[in-house]
């Protein structure tokens, strides 16, 4: 599985080093900042690997706080979390809350686009 991160934001890189220190050898981590190759693997554009967390797992990009709940289900220790988040009305404010603090993440480290 590939979690395509923002290396490059302090927010972002300090939760991701979290979920690093839990030592999965199958999650492989991408620092999306000005990486052409991670937009030729999502198929997605740097805006929107910028604007939100994205996860591959078996050939299926996940973004936002559906990638979350993805990569969570893959982590012991975050499983609970990932349960409780993922229950349908508690996922829509989930998902709600992640869109806001993400877009205010994006408008922060919006300089990071090229032109």
């Amino acid at each position: 599985m590939k979690i395509f991160f923002n290396n490059s934001c302090s927010i972002c890189r300090s939760e991701i080093n979290i979920y690093k220190k839990q030592g999965l050898k199958q999650l492989e981590w991408i620092d999306i900042t000005n990486n052409k190759d991670a937009e030729i693997d999502t198929k997605k554009t740097n805006k929107d690997l910028l604007r939100r967390l994205h996860v591959k797992s078996e050939d299926k990009i996940y973004s936002g706080a559906e990638a979350f709940i993805v990569l969570w289900n893959r982590m012991p220790k975050f499983k609970l979390l990932a349960k409780i988040l993922s229950t349908p009305v508690i996922f829509h404010i989930f998902s709600l809350m992640y869109e806001i603090v993400a877009f205010i993440l994006y408008l922060k480290n919006r300089n990071q686009l090229r032109n």
